[in-house]
């Protein structure tokens, strides 16, 4: 059986590094708020190339931190509208709609699967105050167009960068193109933890400072509590295994680039859609997603070879029972996108047998 993903093999890439790190947090007798948490802030503001770097308890929570600081802060107030795609995980839609602003879903480009910029001036209103982008299966997403869009309206750009730690848009990495972005750090991450974990950065002074009060019970100052907050904190051992980790994103992110060439280079199956490769460094590759009319019957015959895949996702957000609000409405490109995607093993302990497997045994598929 080719695992979809090894968690475990992957984590033991690094055991003796990653236990020594454990058993000295374990050690120390401090848990929160200590020297892993800081260190590890240090180090991903530095990789990104932003200025502030705040741990969190996990990717949604940073996300919801962003907009609840920003209502805090008086820049945004319930009933404000936020445009989001139409073709993401539901995480990004929760924070949205979990500080009482309102979602407005545009339509994705179908090539990348990420949000069509050019469609998002025309779903603007006066309540409009952000653009959250979803750098989608690490992807990058971003234009010059995208910047003067927000400018000319005032908008603030949030970046949902859950899948895309690493990827680039004209040499800035992402997470350091808008106004604040939120990581997660989800064990199946290009940089997991071993647990729940999740970041935002941002170079505005005055929002990370709101934040990191909103993310410790509303408080700058221990019991005097300026804001309704959260409790929303990166812990010292999940701190410490990404310090770790984080050293050799590259390197892994490089393996899944060179995975992801060989696959779009060799799969040659007319019934199958192959991502598009870029022309700069934009990807990370977190996933691999093809498209196929007849995705089911595929994923059984992958199964029955012994290849594990995933469908991400097979229900789009405004389909979803969460939201009977937003049932009624259609977004053809995002239904055709959930109906057809599967997602591909890749990660950074494939072995090339495993890999040439996979190729071979979808290049023999038929319909």
């Amino acid at each position: 059986m080719i695992k979809f993903l090894d968690l475990q093999k992957v984590n033991l890439l690094y055991q003796q590094e990653i236990e020594a790190q454990l058993l000295k947090t374990f050690r120390s007798g401090w848990y929160l708020f200590g020297e892993e948490v800081k260190l590890f802030e240090e180090n991903l503001a530095a990789y990104i190339g932003v200025e502030h770097a705040i741990g969190v308890a996990n990717g949604l929570d940073a996300l919801r931190l962003i907009l609840k600081a920003y209502i805090e802060m008086g820049i945004m107030e319930h009933g404000d509208e936020v445009i989001v795609p139409a073709n993401t995980y539901i995480a990004t839609i929760l924070a949205i709609t979990d500080n009482n602003l309102v979602p407005v879903l545009i339509e994705p480009d179908i090539n990348t699967y990420n949000i069509d910029i050019a469609k998002i001036e025309a779903k603007l209103s006066e309540r409009t105050k952000a653009i959250m982008i979803v750098h989608l299966y690490g992807q990058a997403v971003f234009s010059n167009d995208l910047k003067i869009l927000a400018e000319k309206h005032n908008l603030k750009i949030i970046e949902d960068n859950a899948q895309a730690i690493g990827a680039e848009w004209n040499d800035i990495k992402t997470g350091n193109l808008g106004d604040a972005a939120g990581f997660s750090f989800y064990p199946g991450k290009n940089l997991g933890a071993i647990g729940d974990a999740g970041a935002i950065t941002t170079n505005d002074d005055a929002l990370a400072k709101t934040i990191r009060a909103v993310a410790n019970y509303g408080s700058e100052q221990k019991y005097v509590n300026m804001y309704q907050g959260l409790n929303s904190r990166l812990d010292e051992i999940q701190a410490a295994v990404l310090n770790v980790k984080l050293k050799y994103l590259d390197t892994e992110n490089q393996i899944r680039k060179e995975i992801a060439l060989f696959f779009i280079e060799n799969i040659k199956n007319s019934t199958i859609i192959l991502p598009q490769l870029p022309i700069d460094n934009v990807h990370v590759w977190h996933l691999f997603v093809i498209r196929t009319s007849q995705r089911d019957k595929l994923k059984q015959y992958l199964d029955e070879k012994g290849i594990q895949t995933l469908i991400h996702y097979p229900i789009p957000p405004h389909q979803q029972q969460a939201y009977p609000e937003l049932n009624h409405l259609s977004f053809p490109i995002t239904e055709q996108i959930h109906r057809e995607v599967l997602s591909l093993p890749i990660s950074p302990v494939m072995t090339q047998e495993e890999i040439r497997l996979i190729v071979d045994t979808i290049n023999a598929y038929t319909l």
